[in-house]
């Protein structure tokens, strides 16, 4: 007769794991931003697709070489490398996208140790480093293409010399900072307008994060409450006086649905409880509002949400729920606290 030995096993919680893992994610993610690129191909031409690819490559580069081989596998660095792309205009020097994404990564991402230590959104940092780096070539904004195949001169610039001058077009949000001019609400929401990569198909981008949001891939808290805070924001101050922008203009506008959906709801650099998400939503959607209008910039998603990132440590800290089986304390005079 024989005895059956009986192992007990301990190993740590959780016991019930999700079949859902980091590259599993980052992968669907990365798959979500395809039709925003295409977007970006049809509306500004090939030239959109090489300053992508340039940037991508920048952030895989640095990423292989500093961190480590399975970083560049989870889909982290290219996530970081494509959105950062979204944010530049067509004709950027490919030269300045490719530095711009090895930054994003480099003091972004790898100088805080790597993925889920950092405190900012490396795409946005990348594009803060380029906006003090190169303002000029930034903010050139070239027309609409007249076909998938453009390209623009100015992306074969020799590095550290002036890019080549390209035929440029006002955005809608530099025509109403500095003409007080409207742009026509379907231009806006179907991309047919000037502007970053990033400022094509807003009803694509919703989409796409309607679809994310249905996996579980992003909390749905964080883009309402952008887009929601800035539209009722818009609202109440076109109500006031009618040469401010209304809700549709401010929400479809500049990069505001892309950041909101991607950049906003990065799981690392946002806070994790839902009253915190509300918070974080609010505060970016009135900081690109306030900025818009009275600030000296045409733009402000990407200030607005690196502003609320500094603030998520504090945010998170705030609205910890209360633990299961423990009563709420009250501070007392003294400044101490008592459990009732």
């Amino acid at each position: 007769m024989s005895t059956q030995t009986i192992r007990l096993e301990l190993a740590a919680s959780p016991h019930l794991k999700s079949p859902d893992t980091t590259p599993r994610i980052m992968w669907t993610v990365l798959a979500t931003l395809v039709p925003v690129v295409l977007a970006a191909l049809y509306f500004f031409g090939l030239g959109a697709l090489l300053v992508i690819a340039a940037s991508t490559a920048g952030a895989l580069a640095l990423e292989g070489w500093l961190g480590k081989a399975r970083s560049v596998r989870d889909g982290s660095a290219a996530i970081t490398g494509v959105l950062l792309g979204l944010t530049l205009p067509a004709g950027f020097p490919l030269w300045m996208a490719f530095i711009g994404g090895a930054f994003a990564i480099g003091f972004g991402k790898l100088i805080f140790g790597g993925l889920g230590q950092n405190v900012f959104n490396p795409a946005l940092l990348g594009r803060a480093f380029l906006q003090a780096a190169f303002p000029t070539a930034i903010t050139t904004w070239p027309k609409v293409a007249q076909g998938w195949t453009t390209v623009y001169a100015s992306n074969f610039a020799w590095p550290f010399m002036h890019p080549t001058d390209t035929i440029t077009a006002a955005t809608p949000l530099g025509m109403m900072k500095f003409e007080h001019t409207g742009t026509a609400a379907w231009p806006l929401m179907v991309g047919s307008t000037g502007g970053s990569l990033g400022e094509t198909a807003g009803l694509v981008i919703l989409l796409c994060g309607a679809y994310l949001a249905w996996k579980g891939y992003l909390n749905w808290r964080i883009p309402v409450a952008v887009l929601g805070t800035a539209a009722l924001f818009a609202t109440a101050l076109h109500l006031a006086s009618p040469r401010y922008p209304d809700a549709v203009f401010m929400v479809f506008s500049g990069g505001l649905i892309l950041g909101a959906v991607y950049m906003a709801t990065d799981m690392v650099t946002s806070p994790v409880t839902p009253r915190g998400a509300w918070i974080f939503g609010a505060g970016v959607g009135v900081l690109v509002v306030l900025i818009r209008i009275w600030g000296g910039l045409p733009e402000g998603v990407m200030y607005a949400i690196l502003i609320m990132n500094a603030f998520v440590p504090f945010i998170n800290r705030g609205t910890q729920p209360r633990v299961f089986g423990t009563t709420r304390k009250k501070r007392v005079r003294g400044g101490k606290e008592a459990t009732p």
